[in-house]
């Protein structure tokens, strides 16, 4: 090894460092796969929950495609069916939550990072201030029965999140939180097809980041 390529090995290795103590780069791509996998399951319960409320509503749109492509969810739902859609979604929450946190801590045990350090600490707090504001703003759209705007709300705020953590952490994340708050904006001009654009941010698009993370960081 050369004097020159002696160096420039040091500086990799001071740079990893500084990536080490400023940003937390052990998110597990895995996580995002499984996350978006049981998206979709939910999307589809979700889904399914739905045809039951528009079976009462008219017999005529169930298992109907030409009528029901043209028939969005409407901005008041009955609050038994709201109830349900909202207790799918705290369970994809959980479970969510679970294997991320699991997947996690095993890439930064493998990386040699702490789970709990600065780097993670303010990944966090940049990442909850807008997802809490997010989930306040659903929470209050859900009591004035504005339930057609759920979805967008959720997809925007929590790309914001993703967008706003992610100098804390990979940039892979940021580009994933531009496609939610784009995804939620198209969302906000197409409403009623909220259960499909949930399924395309949380199931589809954390699936493809959970790919791209998997190969670029994990693979080796």
């Amino acid at each position: 090894m050369t004097e020159q390529e002696k160096h420039l090995q040091d500086l990799k290795e001071i740079r990893s460092l500084m990536e080490k103590s400023s940003r937390f780069i052990s998110l597990s791509g895995i996580s995002g796969i499984i996350t978006g996998v049981v998206a979709l399951v939910g999307a589809v319960l979700g889904y399914m929950r739905l045809q039951q409320y528009w079976q009462v509503m008219d017999d005529s749109r169930f298992g109907d495609y030409s009528s029901f492509i043209h028939t969005t969810m409407p901005m008041e739902l009955g609050w038994s069916t709201a109830f349900d859609l909202v207790l799918i979604a705290g369970m994809v929450l959980v479970i969510s939550v679970v294997a991320s946190a699991y997947f996690t801590m095993r890439q930064a045990k493998k990386n040699g990072q702490s789970i709990w350090d600065k780097s993670s600490q303010r990944l966090l707090v940049n990442m909850m201030i807008p997802l809490i504001t997010g989930g306040v703003f659903a929470l209050i759209l859900i009591k004035q029965d504005l339930f057609g705007l759920v979805a967008p709300v959720t997809l925007i705020f929590y790309g914001l999140a993703l967008v706003n953590a992610s100098k804390y952490t990979l940039n892979d994340v940021r580009y994933l939180g531009i496609a939610q708050v784009v995804l939620g904006l198209i969302n906000a001009g197409s409403i009623g097809y909220g259960i499909f654009f949930w399924a395309i941010g949380f199931g589809i698009f954390h699936i493809i980041y959970g790919v791209v993370m998997y190969f670029k960081y994990e693979r080796n």
